[in-house]
């Protein structure tokens, strides 16, 4: 499937490895959904955002996932990443994982503020979706 009109302004290059192949020899959909994990810390950490250390941050409450194609050892692929909502205590993530100019895995998430000291769920801080707004903008 050719990628959609979706315009994604984050876009990492992935290095597939020998063991993220699994007996089938594509790439494990196990893998696919640790690239999904790996393109949300990296869009953060663009943004100027470290999820593992603010004391309001957001965690990951639910997961969507559709593998389209199967992607190979020596695929060029990529993760595109954006925020599509932000909402008062949750925002929406869309990813794609695009492999030799085709999607071959979108997923959707739902990240939610989450308090650390208090341990339950919290307003989305100003400053991450100020950076969001700028970014997506």
């Amino acid at each position: 499937m050719e990628p959609d009109n979706q315009i994604f302004k984050h876009i990492l290059p992935l290095q597939i490895r020998f063991n993220d192949i699994d007996m089938m020899g594509h790439v494990n959909n196990a893998v696919i959904m640790e690239f999904f994990d790996y393109g949300k810390m990296k869009y953060f950490e663009h943004l100027g955002i470290n999820v593992e250390k603010e004391e309001v941050t957001i965690v990951i409450v639910h997961y969507e996932a559709d593998f389209r194609g199967q992607i190979f050892l020596d695929s060029s692929t990529e993760v595109r990443t954006k925020v599509e909502k932000i909402g008062q205590k949750s925002l929406n993530v869309l990813q794609h994982i695009v492999s030799d100019g085709q999607v071959k895995a979108v997923c959707k998430t739902v990240m939610s503020g989450y308090n650390r000291k208090t341990k339950t769920s919290d307003f989305i801080p100003e400053k991450l979706k100020k950076a969001i707004t700028d970014h997506e903008n």
